[in-house]
């Protein structure tokens, strides 16, 4: 089990709402959708993949077999993945739009608000639901990184446009302007450093552990049996 593929980390977040306040949170929504600017914030935050808020009435969670369940509240799911780690993202979306966040969540039962930003952590890890299986198709690469690779593809094929048009010479002139205008794009990308001191330390423990089970052939206390992977 983990939240973090390479680059990434995926956060599920389940709130429950009491269902007199959801047509309340129904019409923050809608408000949103007719003034967008008003979360120009959340935009701006270039560490955010994806982030998405959804509404689920306790008349619609689906049957897999458990049978129908009475549920007492509505629920407010909250998706997202993002670069950085939970602390990071979490100052991050707090700082940008503290406003937003108290609208994105206000029907929810307990929601703190945003700000101070340590009340609003701990409601969020209290509310946490931990990733089984997290996929990320570009381990290696933060959001950013994709964009500057999509910058250089774009370039590549106006090159090659333009190379199956024109001379050496023009082509060269337009190699030279291509290359000043993605000069910038052209990062390697990779996994990202260190978090923290605390991890680069616990990274470092465990490398060291590991090879001294290797020597030994010894297997790790509670290993055998164990049904995680």
């Amino acid at each position: 089990m983990s939240n973090i593929a390479g680059k990434a980390y995926a956060m599920n977040v389940l709130t429950p709402m009491r269902p007199s306040k959801t047509w309340l949170q129904v019409l923050i929504f809608m408000a949103g959708r007719a003034m967008p600017s008003q979360f120009a914030g959340l935009l701006g935050l270039k560490l955010i993949h994806f982030a998405r808020w959804v509404m689920i009435r306790r008349d619609q969670w689906p049957d897999l077999g458990q049978g129908k369940q009475t549920l007492a509240n509505d629920y407010m799911l909250f998706l997202s993945n993002f670069n950085g780690t939970w602390d990071q993202y979490i100052d991050a979306f707090a700082d940008g739009i503290p406003g937003g966040l108290d609208l994105f969540w206000y029907a929810s039962t307990k929601y703190p608000h945003s700000i101070p930003i340590a009340v609003f952590k701990d409601y969020i890890g209290a509310n946490q639901i931990q990733t089984n299986y997290y996929y990320n198709a570009t381990p290696g690469s933060a959001q950013r990184d994709i964009k500057a690779a999509l910058r250089v593809r774009r370039e590549i094929l106006a090159l090659a446009a333009v190379h199956a048009q024109s001379d050496p010479a023009a082509f060269a002139v337009a190699y030279r302007a291509a290359f000043a205008r993605v000069i910038n794009s052209l990062a390697t990308p990779g996994f990202a450093p260190i978090a923290s001191v605390a991890t680069r330390t616990a990274d470092t423990a465990r490398r060291s552990f590991i090879a001294t089970m290797a020597k030994t052939g010894a297997a790790p206390a509670g290993a055998e049996g164990s049904g995680h992977a």
